[in-house]
């Protein structure tokens, strides 16, 4: 067993990788009565054509990797896995993103019983021709019910206008027409696949001893075979560097328009920590722009421009690079040319110092706060490790910022010909 410390934020992780590939790491919190776990693969709805080994590459239904996390509850002796959950007084839930599906819990007690009914169902796949069929019904409606979700459509309305080939542009349930190519040994192929314990990380944390984990779930892969796994290789089109369009727009009965601006990076070749810091600083600078406490946000909340919907993110994987901004506004149009004046100004004055020491402040706090709650600690760990980066290496970067840091991060980020804009209005509007 592994140790990794710390120490500047006064934890402790314990590691252990089996004989079969698969990684376990345990964060013991003193004190703490919730222990929440995840078992996730390094499986996403991007990786839709991959080959391992010297296996001929197969493209496989968009859609696929969130179809299969539907079908892993489902049990060959019919039981129901999440009532089992409850019985044993856990929650239990489970998702899909670009790049990883994750399956969870969080419970007070019986730790080993949930730890093992989540090892155990997401080892056990049960698909059959009549079960994946009558999924299909059942994804059907769902990716219906998105399609008329006004900000679901807006915000993937600008990733069809950022990106051109990579399937991030695609809706992560696929489409009704690409769900029912899916049958059930396409399934078994990806589970086959990804679901191997070499593609996966089981991730503990709470008030339990990491020994005992480590040992509870040594005993349980002893008893199960595994095949050696070859190379996973993923294949993507080589994606342009500019954007697809510079705006597009969809017709959806709602009480008031949404806008959301998209930049797209053309520079995506960081990886692991230069990756990481990159997150970092661009986060950062965001927040000194766009965030609540800023005077550029209180301005268009006083003109009733933007709403308590206002929000901005930064994703940013090997692949591809992107920050997003928007939410409800009367006036789609002139909510993006007061955006674009805003960014224009600020790449010819810079950041204000004194602005920026106060959100840095703000943002390592907001950090170390999130250390308290196992949820948000298990889920942001995983992702950063799927992307080869450490989580516990965020401190580092924000401490380390500096105001040249931010003001270069943004003549680099902004540029008005890689800015896309999704806007959803009524067809009255």
């Amino acid at each position: 067993m592994e140790t990794l410390s710390y120490p500047h934020v006064e934890e402790t992780l314990y590691r252990e990788v089996l004989e079969n590939g698969l990684e376990i790491i345990v964060l013991p919190k003193q004190g703490f009565q919730k222990t929440y776990a995840t078992f996730a693969t390094k499986y996403g709805s991007i990786d839709n054509h991959f080959a391992v080994g010297d296996e001929t590459p197969i493209k496989v239904p968009d859609g696929i990797a969130h179809f299969l996390e539907h079908k892993m509850f489902e049990e060959p002796d019919g039981q129901d896995v999440f009532a089992k959950f409850s019985k044993q007084g856990a929650a239990a839930n489970a998702y899909t993103s670009f790049d990883r599906t994750v399956y969870l819990f969080s419970a007070t007690e019986n730790i080993d019983d949930n730890l093992t009914t989540l090892i155990d169902f997401v080892q056990r796949p049960h698909f059959t021709e009549q079960n994946v069929d009558k999924e299909k019904g059942i994804i059907a409606q769902e990716i219906n019910m998105y399609n008329d979700n006004a900000d679901w459509r807006v915000y993937y309305g600008l990733f069809e206008a950022m990106y051109q080939k990579h399937p991030i542009s695609i809706d992560i349930a696929g489409t009704v027409e690409s769900i029912y190519k899916i049958d059930k040994d396409l399934l078994y192929r990806c589970y086959n696949t990804f679901y191997h314990p070499s593609n996966m990380l089981l991730f503990v944390v709470g008030g339990v001893d990491a020994e005992h984990i480590i040992e509870l779930v040594k005993r349980n892969q002893a008893a199960k075979s595994y095949v050696p796994l070859g190379n996973i290789e993923r294949f993507f089109e080589e994606e342009p560097g500019a954007i697809r369009q510079s705006r597009v727009e969809k017709k959806l009965h709602v009480s008031l328009p949404k806008c959301m601006l998209g930049f797209k990076e053309q520079a995506v070749h960081k990886q692991g920590e230069e990756l990481l810091r990159q997150e970092v600083i661009s986060k950062l600078m965001l927040d000194i722009m766009f965030g609540s406490s800023s005077p550029f946000y209180q301005s268009l909340y006083d003109q009733q421009l933007i709403f308590d919907s206002f929000g901005f993110e930064y994703n940013c994987s090997e692949q591809y690079a992107f920050s997003v901004l928007g939410g409800d506004t009367p006036d789609p149009d002139k909510l993006v040319e007061t955006i674009r004046a805003y960014i224009t100004e600020t790449l010819q004055t810079g950041i204000d110092a004194e602005r920026f020491e106060r959100v840095k402040r703000k943002k390592i706090g907001n950090y170390l706060r999130m250390l308290n709650s196992p949820e948000a600690i298990a889920t942001e760990f995983t992702r950063y490790r799927f992307r080869n980066c450490d989580m516990f290496n965020v401190l580092k970067y924000y401490e380390e910022s500096t105001l040249d840091d931010v003001n270069a991060r943004l003549k680099e980020h902004f540029d008005f010909n890689q800015l896309a804009v999704s806007i959803v209005e009524s067809p009255s509007t």
